[in-house]
């Protein structure tokens, strides 16, 4: 298939109302055209930030436009409406309530909205992971430091391991806990635990619906980071699942313009979120002279600042898209199946090993042993090289990290991505690992294991 760009035709194929007249290309390079990349740019790299269709973009710039010539109208007659929609396609997809599903700027956002609306009482406990994302961690490292009445606990996650080991040691994790408590039982403690549905370091999905279950047999309260899996993991049925709050970004895996996330909070627990971030006019204060209860979920959560609402609405045409493409089974199991062939192939092409040899780890993203000494840490100057070599020199792109004492680079599969992407980029790290062993052995500043090591950002 030929994509023309739009300056090159008054008609051009990229308006899905042409596009979609015509079969989908096949998955793999063919589907290149059908995006914005550089010339020769590799990106496995996809569930950092996600990758917007030209079809999406061209629905969103039309949106703009619309927005920009009247924005009252827009706001008064368009907006919710338009919302609306896209609540009510998530809700399905996600075999949810449409009054459960509200739409926030990304993952991280609606997850301070949660864990900020708590009342934190003496003896609480938060449960994070060693796993958790780095600002979701130090998100409740502040709640601590805010609230010092409450306990911060850690559940030691070290990949890798099995769905069972994980299931098992976080049930006696949160039954410890539930034990300890019993002494506070007069002051009514609460165990609130943040669950990744797919960690971001590594890039590993997570027995998260039986972690819930777990969180429920206890009296746990389950707060999921979900921020990989819409668009990735297939059949999450959240109605079944009943996680207490679920969070997920619609730019990173499901083609959504970002920054865009949806927020899903069953019926029953309403009444804990009092406000979002920030709180919006319609929030119904007991102070107000005409008060008659709390505002409603979604009323709240309608408009909450003035913001650009073209990224929510673009989650209508990537599902117009993802449609196209032949839904969602069909993506998954290519992109699926991709990670799993490229993650062997790059691992072979390293001479190292997949985290997972059986698979179990993996959705769409595949964590692949890096050839550097566990005794080389991540520093600072590392992590500047790593993107220079990778973007700057190789131009293409992988996370890298380090987990468990050592070195890996979590890869994306997506509907773009063959095979030979993989061993393309494998050439870019054997040389950026040979160079990082060099500069060790060197004793180059920075890359000694004296040096400070950091959090891993942005992967």
């Amino acid at each position: 298939m030929t994509i023309i760009r739009d300056h090159e035709s008054t008609n051009p194929p990229n308006d899905p109302e042409h596009l979609y007249k015509s079969p989908p290309p096949a998955f793999g390079h063919d589907m290149l055209p059908l995006f914005d990349f550089d010339e020769g740019y590799v990106n496995l790299n996809h569930g950092s930030y996600g990758s917007l269709p030209r079809p999406v973009k061209a629905v969103c710039e039309k949106l703009t436009t619309e927005i920009e010539r009247n924005p009252d109208k827009f706001h008064w007659f368009a907006q919710n409406e338009r919302t609306t929609r896209v609540r009510e396609r998530l809700a399905s997809m996600l075999g949810a309530h449409v009054g459960e599903c509200v739409m926030i700027t990304n993952t991280s956002h609606g997850l301070a909205t949660v864990l900020r609306n708590f009342a934190w009482g003496e003896g609480d406990v938060i449960v994070g992971a060693t796993t958790t994302y780095g600002s979701v961690s130090q998100t409740l490292k502040y709640l601590k430091d805010t609230h010092p009445q409450i306990t911060l606990s850690t559940f030691n996650i070290q990949l890798p391991t099995t769905h069972a080991q994980i299931v098992e040691s976080f049930e006696e994790h949160i039954k410890n806990l539930s034990s300890g408590l019993w002494r506070l039982q007069s002051r009514n403690p609460r165990i609130i635990a943040v669950i990744d549905a797919i960690t971001s370091t590594p890039g590993a999905r997570m027995p998260w619906k039986e972690m819930v279950r777990v969180c429920a047999k206890y009296r746990a309260l389950s707060v999921v980071d979900a921020a990989h899996a819409l668009g990735q993991e297939p059949d999450i049925n959240l109605g079944e699942a009943k996680p207490d709050f679920w969070v997920s970004n619609c730019h990173k895996w499901l083609f959504a313009k970002r920054g865009c996330a949806v927020l899903y909070v069953p019926r029953q627990n309403h009444h804990l979120l009092k406000s979002p971030i920030p709180t919006p006019f319609t929030y119904r204060s007991p102070q107000d002279n005409e008060y008659n209860g709390p505002s409603s979920f979604v009323d709240m959560f309608e408009s909450t600042s003035t913001i650009d609402y073209v990224p929510y609405l673009s989650v209508d045409e990537a599902l117009n898209f993802r449609a196209w493409l032949g839904g969602e089974a069909l993506i998954h199991q290519y992109c699926h199946t991709m990670a799993l062939r490229g993650g062997r192939a790059l691992a072979q092409h390293l001479g190292t090993e997949v985290m997972d040899p059986d698979g179990s780890l993996t959705w769409n993203m595949v964590n692949v042993a890096l050839p550097i000494p566990g005794a080389i840490w991540y520093t600072q100057e590392v992590r500047a090289f790593i993107s220079r070599t990778l973007l700057l020199e190789w131009n293409v792109s992988a996370g890298c990290y380090k987990h468990n004492g050592r070195w890996w680079t979590r890869c994306s599969a997506q509907i773009w991505t063959e095979v030979s992407d993989f061993l393309r980029v494998g050439n870019a790290l054997k040389d950026m690992c040979k160079r990082i062993v060099d500069a060790h052995e060197r004793g180059d500043v920075g890359f000694c294991s004296g040096d400070p090591e950091v959090e891993v950002l942005d992967v």
